[in-house]
Parts: C-alpha cells; sequence; structure tokens
C-alpha cells in the first residue's frame, strides 16, 4: 500500500522512484523494498517531506475513498 501510494503520485508528478530516492537521500531501490516490507519511519518522514505531502497521505489506504 505504501509503495502504491508513492508510485501514485510519482506518476502524477512525472518522477521515478529513483529520482525520488534521491531527492530524499535514500539508497537506491529502498522505496522498492516497501513493496513488502515496511518502511522505517525516518525514512518515510524524508520521503513525505520531499514530496511535500503528509506521511498520513503515503500509509492511508487509497481504497476506503471510493
Amino acid at each position: 500500500m505504501v509503495y502504491e501510494n508513492i508510485k501514485d503520485i510519482c506518476d502524477k508528478r512525472k518522477i521515478t522512484i529513483c529520482q525520488l530516492e534521491k531527492n530524499a537521500g535514500l539508497k537506491n531501490g529502498t522505496i522498492g523494498k516497501w513493496r513488502d516490507h515496511s518502511p522505517n519511519l525516518k525514512n518515510l518522514e524524508k520521503v513525505a517531506s520531499t514530496l511535500n505531502v503528509t506521511v498520513n497521505r503515503l500509509i492511508r489506504d487509497n481504497k476506503s475513498d471510493t
């Protein structure tokens, strides 16, 4: 869910996950691992700050929005 939310935001903003990782100061492949594993709060906060969104936006279940 977290990875999918991040991917959706990146797609809408026309940036790659790799670009986001660089901008957030994360190692290449870090966000991709979030498909199967939960991110730590520190890295999640870095991504949220880089995307200028809340952590809640990244972790929420978008299926409940329908």
